[in-house]
């Protein structure tokens, strides 16, 4: 991982992207692809079952300082603490509900997390490190 050259203050502008949680390769970080019962890694040929892909936050936000306009995106385990738990459990409890609900329309899910990711995080001023 690269180290922090520096400290931004800035305010979260908008969300970039609604999706916020990804199957992640546990050797590069790469986004998997999945297919119905297996994955593999386009980037570095890992492969493996579908049930035990691992998850990773990615959260891409415009964010504004006193000057600029900046596009970044967030990674990894450093927004546990925003989510309250870890990408991995997120995603399991979003199937889990889905599941024993019999939610068939898994969108009004996905709708439920990006307004509830846009009213924690939009209009609120962050130190990142960049």
């Amino acid at each position: 991982m690269n180290s922090v050259q520096g400290l931004l203050a800035a305010s979260v502008i908008s969300i970039q992207n609604s999706c916020f949680i990804y199957p992640a390769c546990q050797n590069c970080f790469s986004r998997l692809v999945l297919h119905s019962r297996r994955f593999n890694c386009l980037k570095c040929g890992c492969t493996g079952e579908a049930k035990d892909a691992s998850y990773r936050y990615r959260l891409s936000l415009k964010i504004a300082d006193t000057n600029d306009l900046y596009d970044i995106t967030v990674f990894g385990s450093c927004l546990d603490p925003f989510f309250g738990v870890t990408a991995e459990n997120l995603q399991r409890y979003i199937q889990d509900f889905n599941q024993l609900s019999g939610e068939t329309n898994t969108e009004s899910t996905a709708s439920a997390l990006v307004q509830a990711v846009e009213t924690c995080f939009i209009g609120k001023r962050f130190i990142f490190g960049v």
